[in-house]
């Protein structure tokens, strides 16, 4: 089946990824991301590691690899009223850290508000613009607190 999209046409922009590299223990890592999320109003509704839960059901071998999932209420709440409630098929707002080698981690994120209005779940519209631009501040605030560990 083919796409109804081109997803190469898409750049890092389009969906509001983002990436770093931390010079930390995997553990360190994961508390220094939640914490500069905490600080700019992102709460961690949930949070789980793939590959704990891969090495142990499958025997996988995987490195450290660690999601928060993080939610300003604020937002949600917008989007949820700006979507008719579809937006929240992609709750929460995750970023990962996973380990590329000892001491050095990788941060990754993409927006969901962007991600919800690109697959149609989000309206096209000036609200929901403007939910985009509000939450793009706030994980770029969240995202400047981790250059404070490099």
């Amino acid at each position: 089946m083919a796409l109804p999209i081109d997803p190469t046409q898409f750049d890092a922009e389009d969906i509001g990824e983002k990436r770093t590299t931390l010079h930390m223990d995997h553990e360190e890592a994961i508390e220094h991301v939640r914490e500069a999320f905490t600080r700019e109003g992102f709460g961690v509704a949930t949070e789980f590691s793939p590959s704990e839960l891969l090495n142990g059901k499958i025997d996988a071998d995987r490195d450290p690899y660690h999601v928060l999932g993080a939610c300003n209420p604020n937002m949600a709440d917008r989007v949820l009223d700006a979507s008719d409630g579809r937006a929240g098929g992609l709750f929460p707002c995750n970023v990962v850290v996973w380990q590329e080698e000892p001491g050095v981690q990788t941060v990754y994120h993409v927006s969901i508000m962007k991600l919800a209005r690109l697959a149609g779940m989000a309206p096209d519209d000036e609200v929901m613009a403007d939910i985009i631009g509000d939450t793009g501040e706030l994980v770029e605030a969240a995202w400047a607190n981790l250059d404070t560990a490099e």
